[in-house]
């Protein structure tokens, strides 16, 4: 199964045209235009028994306890005697989006913090949620759903899902926004997914193709850099960057070979070549056959009954497996099908290709995960 998943990696990548080209919207992000991640802490209410034991979660204790004081509740003197089992605390997590404005609202994540069993039914009470600065972003607040299903009975319990963790659609009102004024700017870059100083390279000569003008440069393998202040970009930055982002490239790739021996995996880029280089591969097999008999004495006779051991031993080698030679300079599908074509499976593949790659033969990176 696996060998016919490398090798319909192989096809699929030599039928794929040599000027494969992407838009650079899918291989580059415009700086600023980025997502923040958000965190806060708070209590969820109204679980059904599933929540934290209060003698085991002193944190829950104590934000119970302040939350009951900021609504006017004195339980101070009664602390002792505070043993609910519908309160949990949990963290919860979110993704601010770039240029998100205020009373925008978006999705949160909840997951248990103590020993809660189950969130599931259970309502988030008003939690904020603050950036990697310590600024409060948005606030949370509604009920958990966790689309898992936990049953218990007297001898046997199920659990499908993480009934632990849940989410809150549209839970989260963002309160302030990510300064970024995008219209004043004389610049921007593009920030390369994947950095190369080709590809960077390509990105620039496509935009000032487009533009009739030197108004993009790569400064380095990551980054471009547009200008932005002058002509129709200037008139309209957001068009400008619209049409840009639609541009086609070549992007470049690295030769690399990736090889995850504990599952058996093997990924080979298209640029991937190998010198020339000789290869066999053996397959010697030793089988070792145990079958003992039970000795008895003649009736009547004098003696004991035995177990007599009976080994049988068995060298197989295959002699059709013969030396193959790889030419030089052979593509992805050439080398695959070499491989294939000597019987090699999986494991074996990963160690011709560490043997290939020791003997400097495989013009590529390996690694190894």
């Amino acid at each position: 199964m696996l060998r016919l998943a490398v090798m319909l990696v192989a096809i699929a990548l030599s039928a794929a045209p040599a000027d494969a080209q992407v838009r650079i919207k899918d291989i580059a992000d415009v700086e600023g235009v980025r997502e923040n991640q958000l965190v806060g802490y708070g209590l969820v209410v109204g679980l059904n028994g599933t929540g934290d034991r209060l003698a085991a979660a002193p944190f829950t204790r104590q934000s119970l306890i302040g939350m009951l004081e900021r609504l006017g509740v004195n339980v101070r003197d009664q602390e002792t005697r505070l043993d609910t089992k519908n309160v949990a605390a949990v963290m919860v997590t979110a993704t601010l989006p770039g240029f998100a404005r205020t009373g925008t609202r978006i999705d949160v994540h909840v997951a248990a913090m103590g020993d809660a069993t189950n969130l599931t039914g259970g309502t988030l009470l008003v939690t904020p949620l603050l950036g990697a600065d310590g600024e409060v972003y948005a606030v949370a607040q509604g009920q958990i759903a966790t689309g898992a299903i936990a049953a218990r009975g007297a001898a046997q319990s199920i659990t499908r899902g993480v009934p632990t963790a849940g989410r809150i659609v549209s839970g989260a009102t963002i309160e302030r926004e990510v300064p970024f004024a995008f219209g004043r700017t004389s610049s921007l870059r593009l920030s390369l997914r994947n950095p190369d100083f080709t590809t960077a390279r390509r990105v620039a000569e496509a935009i000032n193709r487009f533009a009739r003008e030197p108004v993009a440069a790569a400064i380095d393998p990551a980054t471009v850099t547009v200008n932005i202040s002058a002509g129709r970009a200037a008139q309209d930055p957001v068009g400008f960057i619209t049409e840009i982002e639609q541009l086609r490239i070549t992007p470049d790739q690295t030769a690399r070979v990736i090889i995850d021996e504990a599952n058996g995996i093997i990924v080979m880029g298209a640029n991937v070549r190998v010198s020339t280089v000789a290869i066999a591969q053996g397959n010697l097999t030793i089988r070792i056959t145990e079958t003992p008999q039970v000795s008895q004495p003649n009736p009547f006779g004098q003696g004991e009954t035995v177990v007599v051991p009976r080994t049988e031993i068995e060298v197989q080698e295959n002699q059709n497996r013969r030396l193959g030679i790889v030419p030089a300079n052979v593509t992805l599908e050439d080398l695959v099908r070499s491989l294939n074509a000597l019987g090699v499976g999986p494991r074996d593949m990963i160690q011709i290709l560490q043997a290939i790659k020791a003997a400097g033969a495989l013009q590529a990176e390996l690694e190894i995960m």
